[in-house]
């Protein structure tokens, strides 16, 4: 009975099993489960400039942390940044400070250091992975990443769940500048472009820079981002306009009217009129990534 695969006893032999079988070895998820285990170790802080300071320039993995309705902190994101994780960090905190219906004291991090040669494994898509069975990280499929999604974009309707619509640039939010002046219309859009925490875009056509140089405008001391944008619109001619959309604000010489507009101001009789925009949304569903926030 020699090279058999059961002894001769009472009963019935046990099944054969075969000599062969297949093995697979997860490389990936081995390496998920350790980064989880290294960041589920950590105690996440505030996304103060303060906590920020005291990161080192390195490559890394990070989260982010919001709290539920009962006040505990779940994650929402997941991400890497490639050669310096503060400059990532702050990055999120410039855009966060300019989004409504969130409180910057409420977002909490945290992150660990990764050898540059772990880059190409996409450690943060492994986390991802990872998270989906432990309520997901909602910010990684709901365009918290991206920028601005270009010209051609600007009439698509605006998922329900995205994050532009969900946490809105603010319009209200105060800007200070350090040395306010007149200035001409070109270097005042440069400058509250600059200062804006969300996308401020604006037509840089041929036309339209002739029609910025020919302006003047005061660039205050402190003034609400809305009133910063309908500064420049006073200083145009009749034709043009400013969308606020869920996500950024532009400016163009046009008059439309966006699906997915908060709200609209036209230059018409040598007034600004401010109008209410449809402010449409889209179906919920994931978001696709059209610009995704990397280095």
């Amino acid at each position: 009975m020699s090279g058999e695969l059961f002894s001769v006893g009472r009963g019935s032999p046990p099944e054969k099993t075969g000599a062969s079988a297949e093995f697979k070895l997860s490389i990936t998820r081995a390496l998920a489960d350790q980064l989880a285990d290294s960041l589920g170790k950590l105690h996440h802080a505030p996304l103060t400039e303060k906590n920020l300071n005291a990161l080192q320039a390195r490559p890394g993995v990070y989260e982010l942390f919001l709290p539920n309705d009962s006040g505990e902190f779940k994650r929402v994101y997941v991400g890497k940044a490639s050669k310096d994780l503060p400059s990532r960090l702050w990055n999120h905190l410039r855009k966060l400070s300019g989004r409504s219906n969130i409180s910057l004291s409420d977002v909490r991090f945290q992150c660990l250091y990764v050898d540059e040669d772990l880059e190409a494994a996409a450690p943060e898509k492994m986390l991802i992975k990872r998270y989906r069975g432990e309520g997901g990280v909602p910010w990684n499929t709901n365009g918290f990443g991206n920028k601005d999604p270009g010209r051609n974009r600007d009439r698509s309707l605006v998922k329900v769940n995205h994050f532009d619509a969900e946490y809105p640039v603010n319009l209200d939010l105060e800007i200070e500048f350090t040395a306010p002046a007149p200035r001409t219309l070109q270097r005042y859009l440069e400058a509250v472009k600059a200062n804006l925490p969300f996308n401020f875009r604006y037509d840089k056509s041929v036309s339209a820079k002739k029609a910025y140089s020919a302006a003047i405008v005061e660039l205050p001391k402190r003034a609400t981002a809305a009133e910063l944008i309908r500064r420049a619109l006073d200083a145009l001619p009749d034709g043009w306009q400013v969308t606020a959309l869920p996500g950024y604000v532009i400016l163009y010489q046009e008059e439309e009217t966006y699906d997915s507009a908060r709200i609209i101001w036209r230059k018409q009789g040598r007034l600004v009129q401010r109008f209410e925009g449809p402010n449409r949304r889209d179906d919920a569903g994931e978001v696709e990534e059209t610009d995704r926030d990397e280095e």
